[in-house]
């Protein structure tokens, strides 16, 4: 029996008693995910992306463990209700328009010590400023560095569209600007560098694409690496007591804490290893969630039908947003039709064994957005379910 073999049969002996569509977290395979980037991260404090677990007791776990401190949100909304159900350092790592959230966090002791917020531009200042409604708690602020790499004299750029914010005099201009103005402190520094940590760099039947990966990584590494120094060095020179610098993300949590200029990194999608971290050789990680729709036909020999199952990920649309059959291994989809909203052919001969009620174990494509679409997850240690938890969806609070 291969590995994987075993797994299903531990995966449907522990669900045996519960209907399908449900949502698993593999326990042993999330905390040595956990242990795993702990200690990639080389003694630096991991702060753990919330969007990438979207499930308080998962996020409680984690945080007890060595190696991890505080939460990165990604809304405001989200920050707030976790400051109040009793995390107490949140950064928010995305700015927000919400004046409500604002005029909340500027009339709370609680809140304003607990969250810091992302700025990148000095108009979100005043959108802030706008939305006090009479709070006067100073707020924390965490400025954003844009991390893409440029070449040919900008004419290329290579990453995600974020802050504004490239060189180190802007940076420190714009911290200039926030320490003159009364009812704001900077506290932080983050710059997330997604086209090295989120781009998979070994891709299965494409050499010369993942070697070109691999060379636009290393040099966007260097390149970001001297500049984010620099960047550190004049925040410094303007707010000498900093509190953090933060980096990284899953798939550069060891390069990234190489830095010295990094404090702290930013990761949480290595929790659970959704299908998008299959592709990396400076890692590799135990799938931890899956999900499992239940079959409801069989159209012929080679075919089953599964209910539901299309949920497909944020990001450019392609194949790699799409969760994949896992278990039982050999199934694929039907390329004329995909994962469908109602219903999923599977084809393969695994199919000939399956009967109508059993579970298909799919991966998703991008970790806490699984969460979005089940009320609650099933913590399994062994064979066996040791506890049932509320989603964030579970709970009620769907942020975006």
């Amino acid at each position: 029996m291969t590995a994987r073999a075993a797994d299903r049969a531990r995966y449907d002996r522990a669900t045996a008693h519960l209907d399908a569509p449900l949502a698993i977290v593999d326990l042993d395979a999330f905390d040595a995910n956990a242990d795993d980037l702990a200690r990639r991260a080389g003694g630096k404090p991991i702060r753990v992306a919330s969007k990438s677990v979207r499930c308080r007791a998962l996020l409680e776990r984690v945080l007890a463990k060595d190696g991890f401190a505080g939460l990165m949100s990604f809304t405001l909304a989200e920050s707030l209700w976790l400051a109040r159900s009793g995390f107490d350092d949140i950064l928010l790592a995305y700015p927000s328009a919400d004046s409500t959230g604002y005029a909340e966090l500027t009339s709370d002791p609680k809140l304003a010590a607990a969250v810091a917020v992302m700025v990148d531009d000095v108009a979100q200042l005043d959108l802030i400023d706008r939305s006090r409604d009479g709070g006067s708690e100073v707020v924390r602020v965490c400025l954003e560095l844009d991390t893409s790499l440029k070449l040919l004299g900008g004419r290329v750029r290579v990453g995600a569209r974020r802050s504004p914010l490239h060189s180190p005099a802007q940076v420190a201009d714009l911290a200039r600007a926030v320490a003159r103005r009364p009812g704001f402190k900077v506290v932080g520094i983050m710059a997330y560098e997604g086209h090295i940590a989120g781009v998979g760099d070994s891709v299965a039947g494409h050499p010369f694409r993942s070697r070109a990966v691999r060379l636009m990584q290393a040099t966007a590494r260097k390149e970001l690496a001297e500049r984010r120094a620099a960047v550190v060095r004049a925040v410094r020179a303007v707010v000498p007591d900093l509190e953090f610098v933060n980096g990284g993300g899953t798939g550069s949590v060891q390069t990234t804490a190489a830095e010295d200029a990094v404090t702290e990194i930013g990761a949480g999608s290595g929790l659970y290893v959704p299908r998008l971290f299959d592709n990396y050789t400076s890692f590799s990680g135990r799938p931890a969630a899956l999900f499992a729709q239940p079959v409801v036909r069989r159209p012929g020999v080679g075919v089953v039908t599964v209910l539901g199952g299309g949920y497909p990920a944020s990001g450019a649309p392609g194949p790699d947003r799409l969760p994949v059959p896992y278990l039982p291994e050999g199934l694929k989809y039907d390329p004329q039709e995909g994962p469908g909203e109602v219903q999923t052919p599977l084809l393969g001969s695994p199919a000939d064994d399956l009967l109508l009620g059993d579970k298909v174990w799919f991966r998703h494509a991008k970790a806490g957005e699984l969460c979005e679409r089940f009320d609650v997850l099933h913590l399994i240690e062994g064979d066996t379910v040791t506890s049932t938890v509320p989603t964030y969806r579970g709970e009620g609070r769907t942020f975006l």
